[in-house]
């Protein structure tokens, strides 16, 4: 059987419209002095380059793990739905929505209902999950508004319980379970001031029930680590953002990830795509991800 292909970036940011007066506020205010030193870093021929790139490689699904907005305006989210229609049919791509993605404003789902197609398939709140053939998708949200200067998520009790039940049954149902969060999971990969609030909580779940891995973003760096699970380390795999210009940072990149079932467990390769000085995209590496 062949492997089910993943195409995993983060972090497009991509250009905003403009601020109208009715929706200035002052995080708006304090977020929109710090992307002034920021946007020239996010080119939208880099993100193009990264989009046809993953088009090419004709992926089974695409997980989009948040910030797709700069200051969680309506306007955003209009642009940012008519952007995942590019990637692909909503069914066939996931988005897990960022910090940035609510910026201010009320936490509640109904803030993307511009999204509500690429957020999963049916069901009422977080997490949703999409079952792809051997894969079940646990598509988690840490977006919540928080005080200014910080870039903090939460997941809250409710979600982090629907997760665990969720991970039981697909774990009953032969699936890889993959879970997509903007926000790491893993300690140290960010700052507390970026840092998700209860992912302690979070890991104590995923130790308890288990999964196969752990996408996200949030860190514009590519982060790898591993989180404790039922059956060994659950690998926890991060992409940067997929706008960065080479020279500023690291420059943008996205994943392929393989996963191919072998008997009882699943085989998870990785190939690393990257852009490069002369704008183009081109491969980095690729290894294996430990069983």
């Amino acid at each position: 059987m062949p492997p089910f292909r993943i195409a995993h970036l983060s972090d497009p940011h991509l250009p905003s419209p403009p601020v109208t007066l009715r929706e200035i506020r002052l995080k708006r205010l304090v977020s929109g002095l710090a992307w002034r030193g920021k946007r020239h870093h996010h080119r939208p021929e880099v993100l193009r380059a990264i989009v046809a790139d993953i088009a090419a490689a004709a992926p089974d699904h695409t997980a989009v793990t948040g910030d797709l907005t700069n200051f969680s305006t309506q306007a955003e989210y209009a642009a940012a739905a008519g952007w995942l229609s590019s990637l692909g049919a909503p069914d066939a791509v996931t988005v897990s929505p960022g910090n940035h993605d609510a910026l201010v404003g009320s936490a509640d789902l109904a803030r993307f209902g511009p999204w509500r197609s690429w957020l999963g398939d049916d069901g009422q709140t977080f997490p949703f999950v999409r079952r792809r053939g051997p894969i079940a998708f646990l598509n988690l949200s840490s977006a919540v508004p928080t005080a200014v200067h910080s870039a903090q998520g939460r997941l809250g009790g409710a979600q982090i319980a629907r997760l665990a039940h969720a991970l039981k049954a697909a774990a009953e149902a032969g699936l890889c379970r993959v879970v997509l969060i903007h926000h790491p999971v893993a300690d140290g990969v960010v700052s507390t001031r970026k840092a998700l609030i209860d992912r302690a909580e979070l890991g104590q779940v995923l130790a308890q029930c288990g999964a196969e891995l752990v996408l996200h973003g949030h860190a514009h760096r590519t982060a790898l680590s591993a989180i404790s699970g039922t059956a060994g380390p659950i690998p926890t795999l991060g992409a940067p953002s997929a706008s960065m210009a080479p020279g500023a940072a690291e420059a943008a990149r996205w994943h392929l990830i393989e996963v191919t079932r072998r008997a009882n467990e699943f085989q998870i390769d990785v190939t690393v795509r990257g852009v490069g000085p002369d704008g183009g995209v081109a491969e980095i590496g690729r290894y294996r991800l430990a069983a």
